[in-house]
């Protein structure tokens, strides 16, 4: 995926979230072990990466997800993090979509030039139930950032944020349901809740997949597919489009980039019943669909 920058790969599992997590299953199935944590080579670098004509390959404006097979704020890639805080900071131009179970160790692991946020970093909590929501949720809102959110994912309890909501300091709310081995069910009640929540304070809700069990009137489904689950989400039409984000994006010069002139998603037929939607990047037009 064009949307995804895995700076450094492997994790420790910190809470319940993690016990069937995805990465440590697909590394299972390479014959490798998801606890062994490394910089990678090739990948570390990839937001600077340019085409042969010298241009970026990561577009201005579009939206990049760090660490999806780790942790941006894991205590075992101190070492690295500030080498990936430079990328980030040589490119204001893009958004940057930090996810972490971690929130208790941010504050202590910032750029010296940090400052109340910088424009391109969009910060988020893991919330898989109201326990870890009423631990991370504080943390967030007591944190510089100039974007914050939440991912409820896996979803595996029934959470409520209202409260947090109402500090007006949120601006998006994803959640996604458990897969590969040992799933737990996701309940429609639940995102249904979330839902409501989102639309009272005009935010952002995006239901991304149901996962393979999701409950829905009593009854248990069984959803093996991952495109299947995200057009079942988007079927359901829970996700919501709330209030814009404004996220502030500079040229090399320092100049804002006019909205006009950052990068536009594009979006196939398949793209158009996708729940992952309202906060990809699009169709890459890699060609496989062909």
């Amino acid at each position: 995926m064009h949307d995804i920058w895995n700076p450094w790969h492997g994790c420790v599992k910190c809470s319940e979230g993690c016990q069937n997590c995805y990465m440590f299953y697909l590394d299972g199935l390479r014959d490798k072990k998801g606890s062994d944590i490394y910089k990678t080579k090739t990948g570390f670098r990839y937001p600077l990466s340019k085409d042969r004509s010298g241009k970026y390959k990561v577009k201005s404006g579009e939206m990049i997800r760090v660490c999806m097979t780790s942790d941006f704020f894991l205590e075992e890639a101190d070492q690295w993090r500030e080498k990936a805080w430079e990328i980030i900071r040589q490119r204001p131009d893009v958004k940057f979509f930090l996810l972490t179970k971690r929130p208790e160790r941010v504050a202590d692991h910032l750029p010296k030039d940090w400052g109340d946020g910088w424009e391109n970093v969009m910060f988020n909590v893991t919330c898989e139930n109201q326990q870890r929501a009423d631990e991370r949720i504080p943390i967030l809102l007591n944190l510089p950032f100039k974007h914050k959110g939440i991912m409820c994912a896996p979803f595996i309890g029934p959470v409520n944020i209202t409260k947090y909501l109402a500090q007006n300091q949120i601006e998006q709310v994803l959640c996604d349901g458990e897969n590969y081995r040992g799933a737990r069910p996701c309940h429609y009640e639940w995102v249904k809740e979330l839902h409501d929540e989102c639309v009272v304070n005009d935010i952002t809700f995006v239901f991304c997949g149901t996962g393979r069990r999701f409950v829905k009137d009593g009854k248990l489904y069984k959803i093996e597919k991952n495109g299947l689950q995200s057009q079942q989400a988007f079927k359901s039409g829970l996700s919501f489009q709330g209030k814009p984000i404004d996220f502030k994006l500079y040229d090399e010069w320092g100049n804002i980039i006019p909205k006009d002139q950052l990068y536009r998603p594009y979006y196939k037929e398949r793209c158009q019943t996708c729940g992952m939607k309202l906060t990809c990047n699009g169709c890459s037009q890699c060609g496989k669909c062909n």
